[in-house]
């Protein structure tokens, strides 16, 4: 498609001699269309050409001379150059990139050639796979939907918890009190139950804690006992995992958990031995991060054990080698901001290309926060991810029975509202605020919602039916949808490719659930104005095709979050 904002940028350079690039970038979208479609603020050009806003503005428009089949007019407000697209130009980019694209509408090559690594769900083996691990799973997802619309291979990696401390307070709980409970039949629930147990007795008893740490040096050191112990969990932990990430519809091309680079770290040892930072205190390995305003980075324990980090930085080389990756993402919350810090500060001492290094970012997001307050495994305070996807589709299906008794495929379309409100709940607002989680907001229909943008997508459905044909680009008399309602959604749908582009640059998944909300609000004002169905066919297909452009878009970005639309409601 014409990028508009480009043409305004080449002519504003050549009437300035400044870089078009940065002159690109300082044009914005005006807050009311009826100050135009772009604005240009000239308040930043005042220090270089060493004249007040307006006059700038004055003289840039005198000089420019923009072809009024692209931009039908400008005017000056202000200290603002204001910029008119011609409709007619809009409507035609449009409606013929989605006949062009269609589902791909939108989608890039920008990162063809270009692997993304990313990071996500993560869940501790041996846990419950609760609320808490939401937010990490679908950001990931749809982070790994996003890149590769753009053209980028995404590898979605499940660095799964499945080493640390916390195996050798499991394997103390079962040797100590492994009879009492029916781990063959309830393994999750029964190995939990042990491991807030033993986390209290730890509290209580020094020796206890140091018992555990002990177990988790032996199982590093392969002890036969704890290793086949280790196995157990892991297999039983995963067998539960993938029933939540079959309803979440969640993929990932490696399950490479922390336990896969045990045999890697001493490698890590080595490589930072060798620059001499390395250091002994209090019994302890550390690499010293003073000079960064940061804790040090500890490498290895007092009793000789390895640590997160040391994980993190033999993951680090594995994946630069294995992955030779244009970036690496943390999906993870904001309470390892310091950790990752640390971390990606220590990577640069191992020797790698800084093309790795130096791409390595961190993608924190708040807490799930429950009305009563923070979810915790080792308080007991959780609720199981799996209980909570069940609850919204049941939920779901009480609704469907009060609304619509006589729906056909009504389990489906229950799974498909009740998963997509739970996801798109999570990624309707930055991912850096903590989320409470509130069924009231969750399933209505009416709200900022994922069942309110599902049902408007089934409304553009219901319309293409009740009509039976889609006409063809063809016919269509581009005239009949300039009315303000078939602008308005002619101008998200224009800036759709932007939107997905801004959700990978910040990687920030709530842009694209900011835009369905705003699409599907557009198209219902347009439903309420106009009717589509109508005697005048050239004004009814004008009408269908916008509808199934709208229609297409929801589709497409919702399945980016990983959301699944029902085609009826």
């Amino acid at each position: 498609m014409i990028n508009f904002k480009q043409e305004i940028a080449k002519e504003i350079a050549k009437a300035t001699n400044l870089n078009e690039k940065e002159l690109e970038n300082y044009i914005e979208i005006p807050p009311d269309s009826n100050m135009g479609d772009y604005a240009f603020p000239c308040f930043k050009l005042a220090k270089e050409l060493r004249k007040a806003p307006p006059m700038i503005a004055n003289d840039i428009k005198g000089i420019i001379k923009l072809d009024s089949n692209l931009i039908e007019k400008m005017d000056v407000v202000g200290g603002y150059l204001n910029f008119y697209i011609n409709k007619k130009a809009l409507i035609k980019e449009v409606l013929e990139e989605m006949n062009k694209k269609k589902e791909e509408f939108g989608s890039s090559t920008i990162g063809e050639g270009k692997n993304i690594v990313i990071d996500y769900s993560a869940p501790n083996i041996a846990k419950p796979f609760h609320i808490g691990h939401l937010r990490s799973t679908v950001i990931g997802g749809a982070l790994y939907n996003i890149y590769n619309f753009l053209g980028y291979h995404s590898i979605g990696i499940n660095h799964l918890g499945d080493y640390g401390t916390q195996f050798g307070k499991l394997i103390e709980a079962y040797k100590r009190w492994g009879t009492e409970y029916d781990i063959d039949n309830n393994p999750i629930d029964e190995l939990t139950k042990m491991y807030i147990r033993i986390n209290q007795l730890c509290k209580e008893d020094e020796d206890v804690l140091n018992a555990c740490r002990d177990n988790f040096k032996k199982l590093e050191d392969g002890d036969p006992y704890c290793t086949e112990l280790w196995e157990n969990f892991r297999k039983v932990s995963l067998e539960e995992f993938k029933k939540v990430y079959e309803l979440l519809g969640s993929k990932f091309d490696s399950w490479n958990g922390e336990a896969f680079y045990s045999d890697k770290m001493g490698e890590v040892v080595e490589l930072l031995e060798k620059t001499g930072k390395l250091i002994e205190s209090e019994g302890a390995r550390i690499i010293p991060l003073d000079d960064k305003n940061m804790a040090p980075c500890i490498i290895g324990k007092t009793n000789g054990s390895t640590t997160y980090a040391t994980r993190d930085l033999a993951a680090i080389l594995y994946r630069a080698r294995t992955y030779d990756f244009y970036k690496a993402l943390y999906v993870t919350s904001y309470e390892q901001i310091l950790h990752f810090s640390q971390v990606f500060e220590v990577a640069k001492l191992l020797g790698l290309d800084p093309k790795y290094t130096d791409n390595l970012y961190h993608v924190p997001f708040g807490m799930v926060q429950l009305k009563n307050g923070k979810v915790s495994t080792r308080e007991g305070n959780i609720i199981k991810l799996e209980d909570l996807l069940n609850e919204s589709i049941s939920r779901a299906k009480e609704i469907i029975e009060e609304k619509n008794p006589n729906l056909e495929n009504k389990e489906d379309v229950a799974k498909k509202v009740g998963i997509g409100a739970i996801i798109f709940n999570d990624l309707s607002n930055s991912r850096i605020k903590d989320e409470i989680f509130d069924w009231d907001t969750i399933l209505n229909f009416n709200g900022e919602t994922g069942p309110y943008v599902q049902y408007i997508y089934v409304r553009t459905k219901s319309v293409l039916d009740k009509a039976g044909y889609l006409p063809k680009i063809e016919e269509i008399d581009f005239d009949l949808i300039s009315d303000k309602e078939s602008i308005a959604i002619l101008k998200l749908l224009y800036s759709f490719g932007d939107v997905v582009k801004q959700a990978a640059d910040k990687n920030e998944p709530s842009i694209i659930s900011r835009f369905l909300i705003d699409l599907s609000q557009a198209f219902s004002s347009f439903y309420n104005e106009h009717h589509i169905i109508v005697d005048d066919k050239k004004v009814q297909d004008a009408r269908l095709y916008l509808t199934y452009c709208v229609g297409t878009v929801l589709k497409t970005g919702a399945k980016l979050l990983g959301i699944s639309m029902p085609d009826r409601m």
